[in-house]
């Protein structure tokens, strides 16, 4: 759970020897730090914008990059009790029938698990104990004071300054704490101008089957976590802006085999107005890194949901940068976030690469290049399929260095 605490009272706690640490986002990549952090016997300091209630949000799919972070957390046992397994991949073609079904065990399963979860079930997960955080907290100047960081903050609406060692923006693809330190060049979008809604469903018979449609011009994709289906229906979004109701219908139309479990999932995004709205478009930063500040997770490297791996990325980083923090000082922290960068940012340009790539080939409009992706895709195995993902599996434990002292 997380306990409600001023920034004040979280900066009495910091030891006299340990790194001042300002954690800003108490998502996923914010919350797996400030917990690993603690676990090493930090006190990081983490604040959130929003209020103490919190949008649950959508489900995610998490591959084994969390594995090691959560293992080292104590929480594998808890992530599997709410979480499901996710064992089997079904893609549909350009007309809505079944054009393959592919093992995600026989790719995946040697590297650990692969697991689909609520998002505020995770972090539910990773507050377990109970954590510290200021909510509706949030940086609106940084900089550089002598060999320290000066951050003004506003805290339920009382201004505050204090100075840190360290400043980790994890506050998300529109980071406004990132957008403090660097410069807006240094930012860069990739907009594949497809959007969509996020829905729920209720549970069926295939509660460890992830099933996506491929449509001309549309995508149907199916979730399960513990107790219902996750469902994005999107689109170009100059289709999509006839709202959902229409767009299912459009939907349907373009579908002409259409599967009684994406047929509900359409009835269910026409029946619920208040479906979430997600733009399909991701971040990257041309570094993560500037003296003693850092980005990390969708702040750093913001993913397009096609691969799925965005959120475990955000996991593996937080846990790369807090075994780079934990051993240095006031004095090394700034060698500890290049060396953090260093580590991780080619894995997770690369992820991101992945998840572009997948886009190009999974959001196509016209019946003729689809039907010629689907027939291209269906010789494709699960292993190359999963190729990218299952190199970076393979090569995690080279991130696993010492951290530096």
């Amino acid at each position: 759970m997380f306990v409600p605490t001023a920034v004040t009272e979280q900066l009495a706690a910091v030891g006299e020897h340990e790194p001042r640490v300002l954690i800003v986002g108490a998502g996923v990549a914010g919350l797996t730090l400030a917990r690993s952090l603690r676990a090493k016997g930090l006190h990081p300091v983490l604040v959130e914008r929003a209020g103490q209630r919190q949008d649950s949000g959508y489900m995610l799919g998490l591959m084994p990059f969390v594995d090691p972070v959560l293992a080292e957390l104590g929480l594998e046992r808890h992530y599997l009790e709410q979480s499901v397994a996710v064992r089997h991949y079904r893609l549909c073609s350009a007309t809505g029938a079944a054009l393959r079904n592919y093992s995600v065990d026989t790719a995946l399963g040697e590297f650990g698990h692969y697991r689909g979860i609520e998002r505020g079930r995770l972090l539910e997960l990773l507050a377990t104990g109970g954590t510290p955080v200021a909510f509706r907290t949030a940086p609106h100047a940084v900089e550089r004071a002598g060999e320290t960081v000066r951050v003004d903050l506003t805290e339920n609406g009382t201004e505050l300054r204090a100075e840190f060692d360290a400043v980790i923006a994890a506050d998300g693809v529109h980071s406004t704490t990132r957008d403090l330190v660097l410069d807006a060049e240094r930012v860069h979008t990739h907009d594949t101008t497809w959007g969509g809604w996020v829905t729920w469903a209720d549970p069926d018979e295939w509660p460890d089957t992830y099933q996506e449609t491929w449509g001309p011009g549309c995508f149907v994709g199916l979730y399960p976590v513990p107790g219902r289906i996750g469902v994005f229906v999107g689109g170009p979004r100059a289709d999509t802006t006839r709202g959902p109701a229409a767009f299912a219908r459009l939907v349907r139309d373009r579908l002409h085999n259409l599967d009684p479990r994406s047929s509900r999932a359409l009835t269910e995004l026409a029946n619920t107005p208040e479906s979430h709205y997600w733009r399909l478009s991701d971040v990257r930063c041309d570094g993560w890194t500037a003296g003693r500040f850092a980005s990390l997770g969708d702040a750093a490297a913001g993913f397009l949901p096609t691969a799925g791996v965005g959120a475990a990325m955000a996991i593996e980083s937080a846990g790369a940068l807090a075994r780079r923090l934990a051993p240095a000082d006031r004095n090394t922290v700034p060698r500890a976030l290049r060396d953090y960068e260093r580590a991780q940012r080619p894995r997770v340009e690369s992820a991101q690469r992945n998840s572009r790539q997948l886009a190009a080939l999974m959001l196509r409009r016209g019946r003729l290049t689809s039907r010629a992706r689907d027939f291209a895709t269906a010789l494709v195995g699960v292993n190359t399929a999963l190729g990218p993902i299952r190199k970076l599996l393979a090569q995690r434990d080279d991130e696993h260095t010492a951290p530096v002292s």
